[in-house]
């Protein structure tokens, strides 16, 4: 009978998902013969057969593969020279250069979640439980490819028992580089004392219930917990974490928790109960359980299910400890720095914040915050892209060549690995205004050029001159190229949407460093890959105060005003009328206005929603990033009605301007009419709307392009979006949306990325 021979490479993410596992197990369905090893970049198999034979082998791996895996592409060669094979053999991995894929961490499964409750299971509350399916991977993982002795599971061998599973394929835990049980694996602890174990467990779940405040480390790092239910103990957490009023994260025990709490549509609750377990915003229920400080004045609560075995254990042990079912579980870590993930931090920076460090001795190789996301148009709408989606690549049509790093922005960073079309943004790593988040930046830079083999050619970085962000970029010493920080955020849009043709880009945020040397946040750009050209912007105005005026909306709300008059005496008497600030505290701001100090022109669409929202008597003053605007949102949202169009949306210029400052004194003239604030709140999103639309059908009838890419952080303003996207798709725009890369700071990384790789190869062509 005819036997053929077939090298089967496999691309994308196939390793550390029980890969080779179940090439063997499909192997042995089919009656082949053969090997399969891991190469680093993809899995090779050699399989041999008749010609039927083969080719079922092939279908089934294709038809299905591992429940985590992801195939990019199978590429399938004859091979004639290869040897006689008797039986089909795992065989040991062998590294090679080329695209490489890294899984992200994976949820517990339903298998291992059984198991943990099953009190005939050796692995009975096993706090490690993970097989094939499910575990640790990206935050454990020391070099490629991924075996156990690259990570940090080495530091415990495997019993007996572990390892006659580990080695037999008829198992769940064959080839599961973490596998490990209560007699081999790591070990739970209370820091600073002599509790393991289950004693340890046991204490850190009573404080829980008895209103304290404990610290836990789980997969990525370190969470403070607490109970959700119990004002005083979220009061505590607050004063201790000097975190007034920013939404805290809830775990919430099981999905029936979710949907008493929270109200939930069935694409939200595939996503909380899916393997990467995000926390997802969810509107909450005004019958549910969690306290007012969990989220004070938000009608939304960022949720998740457990995902590692030990927060499972916290909500159901065998203890006579009763426990809520509903935990804050917000990132451990102080204000600004990054998430500890060690013993020696968490002491350090969380002990006066707890009354417990519940800690193990597995070490955390790469930090990995927890994934936030939201939901629009019934598709994921990302916050925060960590824990269970970084490093997944994004693998773009161009054919591209070279190595590139993109350090990302300022706040919100995370930094992004280009070579050749893939690109793999990094988990989340924080705000570098604090130096302890520069240093997790580097360390984390370091560890993934490692990982995925790389040697940049070029680094590309915001084009602020004093950002600590800029001066990472520049101490590699390489080939440097620096990105106009809203067009990397339209960049960042059409790269995961891989639209590489002009778009008009509509980026809104708070701040970046323009071109022209002034303030822009506000911008409606003509892009493409190669550059942009500024069509468009918010009408400007003097921004006083500097960064202040970030955290007190009504400094800008007053500078606008005094816009709006001739007779400063006139400005100073409506800004008192609506109790923005105290006269000295007003005078102050007309002189630094007339002298230029510390002010600053500005087209930043974030300071225009502080100002609006402070002019409404909504929020004056922001405790944390953004709180202003999304308290002008909740208003909007709550009084929504149909609004006549402004007479007035943009006004023609080089570039043209979008005309805010008609719409702020048209509100301005309604509120002091005494209008409803939460109805004049709606009327600006909408008034806002209409002139980036009108905006768009300006740069259309210039250029022609229809293509319209809406991005920034002030597009997690799901109303704006809902706005624009409506009125430009009946117009018959086409629109990129993002939806796994954050429409925030937390994307620019790819849009500087493949700005960066766009370059090298314009000028390797040219060289």
């Amino acid at each position: 009978m005819e036997r053929i021979t077939k090298r089967l490479r496999v691309y994308g993410i196939v390793q550390g998902v029980g890969f080779r596992p179940t090439v063997s197990r499909h192997a042995m369905e089919t009656g082949v013969t053969g090997t399969v090893c891991n190469k680093g970049p993809y899995v090779e198999i050699f399989v041999q057969g008749t010609p039927e034979q083969v080719q079922a082998f092939q279908t089934a791996l294709e038809t299905r593969p591992p429940r985590r895996a992801a195939i990019l592409k199978i590429d399938a060669k004859p091979a004639p020279e290869a040897p006689e094979y008797s039986d089909f053999d795992i065989i040991e991995s062998a590294k090679t250069k080329g695209e490489i894929f890294i899984s992200p961490d994976i949820a517990i499964c339903e298998d291992c979640k059984k198991e943990l409750y099953d009190p005939k299971d050796r692995r009975y509350l096993h706090p490690f439980i993970n097989c094939t399916c499910c575990g640790p991977r990206l935050t454990i993982l020391d070099a490629l490819p991924y075996d156990r002795e690259r990570t940090s599971m080495k530091a415990f061998p495997m019993c007996p028992q572990c390892a006659a599973e580990y080695y037999d394929p008829a198992t769940r835990r064959y080839d599961a580089q973490p596998v490990c049980c209560n007699d081999c694996g790591p070990e739970m602890y209370l820091l600073g004392t002599g509790e393991r174990g289950r004693e340890a467990i046991t204490k850190a779940r009573r404080i829980v219930a008895e209103g304290g405040v404990i610290a836990v480390k789980g997969i990525g790092g370190f969470h403070l917990c607490c109970d959700a239910t119990n004002q005083k103990a979220v009061t505590l957490l607050r004063a201790r974490k000097r975190r007034p009023a920013k939404p805290f994260a809830v775990m919430m025990r099981d999905l029936e928790t979710v949907q008493r709490e929270c109200d939930t549509i069935p694409v939200a609750e595939e996503i909380l109960t899916g393997h990467q377990k995000p926390i997802l915003l969810l509107k909450r229920k005004e019958t549910g359980s969690i306290c007012e400080a969990v989220a004070p004045g938000n009608p939304k609560l960022g949720v998740m299910l457990p995902y590692a075995p030990i927060q499972l254990l916290l909500f159901d042990y065998d203890d006579d400890v009763i426990m809520p079912d509903c935990l804050v579980m917000t990132s451990g870590n102080i204000s600004g720095a990054p998430i500890c993930r060690d013993d020696e931090e968490a002491a350090r920076e969380l002990g006066h914040l707890c009354d417990a460090i519940l800690s193990h001795d597995r070490m955390i190789r790469i930090r990995a915050d927890d994934t936030v996301m939201d939901l629009f148009e019934g598709k994921p709408y990302m916050i925060r892209r960590s824990r269970g989606y970084a490093p997944l690549p994004y693998l773009l049509s161009q054919d591209y060549e070279g190595q590139i790093l993109a350090i990302g922005g300022e706040l919100k960073n995370s930094f992004c690995i280009g070579s050749s079309g893939l690109f793999y943004p990094s988990p989340y790593v924080g705000d570098l205004e604090d130096i302890r988040t520069v240093r997790a930046l580097r360390e984390t830079v370091e560890r993934f050029q490692t990982l995925l083999e790389i040697q940049p050619q070029l680094v590309a970085c915001d084009l602020h001159p004093k950002y600590n962000s800029t001066v990472v970029a520049e101490s590699y010493h390489l080939p440097l190229v620096r990105v106009q920080h809203h067009y990397a955020h339209v960049l960042s849009c059409m790269a995961e949407n891989d639209y590489a043709e002009k778009t008009i880009g509509v980026s809104f945020d708070g701040t970046g460093y323009g071109t022209d040397g002034t303030i822009w946040g506000g911008e409606i750009l003509l892009s493409d890959y190669r550059g942009f050209q500024r069509r468009g912007h918010i009408a400007s105005f003097l921004q006083p105060g500097g960064d202040l005026s970030a955290k007190e909306g009504w400094r800008d709300a007053a500078s606008m005003i005094f816009d709006c008059y001739e007779d400063p005496v006139e400005a100073l008497n409506t800004i008192q009328s609506l109790n923005l600030c105290t006269e000295q505290e007003a005078k102050t701001i007309r002189m630094m206005r007339a002298r230029n100090l510390n002010t600053v022109r500005s087209t930043s669409a974030g300071r225009l929603y502080d100002a609006v929202s402070a002019m409404l008597g909504i929020r004056l003053n922001s405790t944390f990033e953004g709180e202003a605007a999304m308290s002008l949102q909740f208003a909007a949202e709550r009084g929504e009605h149909d609004c006549a169009p402004l007479s007035e949306l943009i006004r023609d210029g080089e570039p043209f301007a979008l005309a805010t400052d008609t719409l702020f004194q048209h509100l301005l003239q309604r509120r002091l009419n005494g209008e409803d604030p939460e109805e004049l709140a709606f009327a600006f999103h909408k008034g806002l709307a209409d002139c980036i639309v009108a905006a768009c059908e300006k740069v259309r009838a210039d250029t022609g392009v229809s293509t319209v890419a809406l991005t920034g952080g002030t597009f997690q303003n799901l109303l704006l979006l809902r706005l624009c996207v409506e009125e430009l798709r009946k117009r018959d725009f086409r629109v990129l949306l993002h939806s796994l890369i954050p429409p925030n700071d937390g994307g620019v990384c790819l849009g500087q990325a493949v700005y960066a790789m766009q370059y090298l190869n314009d000028h390797t062509e040219e060289d």
